[in-house]
């Protein structure tokens, strides 16, 4: 595959990191995911924005990689949340803390979900956003958990790409937080109209602020030569070449995304590399007269 963006490289000039969001509630989770960081994506900067202030393991986990710990209070973040979902059933509404990954201070910036590893180099996914073209980088859709039947309403969202928000890459360029926080607050009626109920928190609201913005949409295939959007955990027909995945069409897997599962990895095809990455982990990591339980 050729055509622009393919041929262009990342310049060393610009400020590229990644984001994720943890607490010490998703240690086990969080482990296996620095440990493949630490193998395919040393050479950039990662960024952790605490769920909340549950972190003591976390803060050891980020000490031992070298990860910074975004420190800054997300005020307004939180008071969003509080907006859209209040009450005593709505706790998971600290996802929208992912937002904070749009303040940080980079040209360019990857989200990616702790429920996550990495086979290959993100610096191939830097570099490619252009305005009027790819303003705002995926790397799957999501059909069915972003908004309901009163999407047909409305004409901003006809032919929408509907997409996972477990990974993204954006720029203040196109998106910034502020961007968010106006455009959430001027169309709330909208926006609760049109969401997917049912513990689902921040990935309605991206999507709906990238489709009310009109954000031009890209999914990863459409920006780097040769890569796969899979990456669901349960997807058939992967194969793995020199401990790299493939899709059944040869082309390369750039993570692997538990999204939905309620347990730790197991018998799918990627719990092996994920296993792996969590036993380096967890030696790294843990030190003789700690709790096992801790790190289980």
């Amino acid at each position: 595959m050729t055509g622009a963006g393919f041929d262009s490289s990342p310049s060393d000039e610009r400020r590229y990191g990644v984001a994720i969001v943890a607490n010490d509630k998703v240690i086990d989770w969080l482990l296996p995911f620095l440990e493949s960081y630490r193998d395919t994506n040393a050479a950039l900067p990662l960024y952790l924005i605490p769920y909340d202030d549950n972190i003591s393991l976390t803060r050891r986990a980020a000490d031992v990689y070298g990860v910074t710990i975004v420190e800054s209070e997300p005020a307004e973040i939180d008071r969003l949340s509080h907006e859209l979902y209040p009450g005593i059933f709505n706790s998971h509404r600290r996802r929208l803390r992912k937002l904070q990954a749009l303040a940080l201070e980079l040209d360019e910036v990857a989200y990616v979900d702790v429920d996550v590893i990495l086979f290959r180099d993100l610096r191939t996914v830097f570099g490619r956003l252009e305005r009027g073209e790819r303003e705002f980088i995926v790397a799957s859709p999501s059909f069915d958990y972003v908004y309901n039947e009163n999407q047909k309403k409305h004409a901003f969202l006809d032919g929408a790409l509907l997409f996972n928000d477990g990974f993204w890459v954006t720029s203040s360029r196109f998106l910034s937080l502020s961007d968010v926080l106006e455009t959430i607050r001027a169309d709330i009626d909208i926006f609760h109209e049109v969401r997917k109920r049912g513990q689902l928190f921040a990935q309605p609201l991206m999507n709906f602020v990238v489709h009310r913005r009109g954000l031009k949409t890209a999914l990863l295939p459409h920006c780097v030569e040769n890569a796969s959007h899979e990456n669901y955990y349960k997807a058939p027909g992967i194969t793995f070449s020199n401990g790299k995945p493939l899709d059944p069409e040869g082309k390369e897997i750039y993570l692997a995304h538990w999204a939905g599962a309620i347990t730790l990895p197991s018998h799918d095809v990627f719990a092996g590399a994920w296993k792996e990455f969590f036993r380096a982990a967890r030696a790294r990591v843990y030190k003789r007269g700690d709790s096992y339980s801790l790190f289980r």
